[in-house]
């Protein structure tokens, strides 16, 4: 089996899913716009640093969809789908996973973005295989903001990989992996690769890739 991974953020988007959306949600008068931004950018810069604590930020991101319910919820993810995310899946980054899809790979989203915010995300790209965080639910069936199993984060990526390849009856080597990613967080996997991809990379993982000769690809210009 052919398997393409992409990371999301800043490798099939040029903007970070989770961070719009909670800028999304100020504008619809969820949060408190100045301590929201100043609570999200640091969480941002932790990323960025290889540093996050990712259970306490799935619970602060999913905050406001959590108390708004899921119905109130859902409609505001459309519109956030229709004004924030479609304008930007680029034309490059479609054909870079419809090539996929023709050659007859399994396409997937491996993300560290949570499942509420990234599977529409993924339908909208065409790939109906994501792994990304999975949100625990109460017994209404709605989030709590907890994390439900391991994390699709840095380790936890190999982690859910190895899972999803598990519940296929397969084994990492039984397939030939080519993984897609910007960020240093997501090393871990991209050293699993047989094909590693340095998309718009990081200035970190753009000198490791060109010290290790990996591809080098860049789709566009970030944000």
């Amino acid at each position: 089996m052919k398997l393409a991974l992409f990371d999301l953020d800043h490798t099939l988007l040029p903007i970070d899913s989770d961070h719009s959306w909670g800028e999304f949600t100020i504008d619809l008068g969820w949060q408190d716009a100045k301590t929201f931004r100043e609570r999200n950018d640091a969480f941002y810069a932790h990323y960025q640093a290889g540093t996050l604590d990712i259970h306490e930020y799935v619970r602060f991101a999913t905050e406001a969809a959590c108390v708004r319910g899921p119905v109130e919820a859902a409609k505001a993810h459309n519109r956030y789908m229709d004004e924030v995310i479609r304008p930007r899946i680029l034309p490059q980054a479609l054909d870079l996973v419809r090539s996929h899809q023709r050659a007859g790979d399994v396409v997937m989203i491996v993300t560290a973005t949570n499942e509420f915010v990234t599977r529409p995300i993924a339908q909208a790209f065409g790939v109906s295989e994501l792994i990304a965080v999975e949100l625990e639910r109460n017994a209404h069936g709605w989030i709590t903001g907890a994390i439900q199993g391991t994390p699709s984060f840095r380790e936890g990526k190999v982690t859910r990989v190895e899972q999803w390849l598990a519940a296929k009856g397969l084994a990492r080597g039984d397939v030939e992996m080519s993984f897609y990613s910007d960020s240093m967080n997501d090393l871990p996997l991209l050293e699993k690769a047989q094909h590693p991809v340095a998309t718009n990379p990081d200035a970190r993982l753009r000198q490791l890739a060109t010290q290790r000769g990996w591809r080098i690809l860049d789709l566009f210009q970030e944000e």
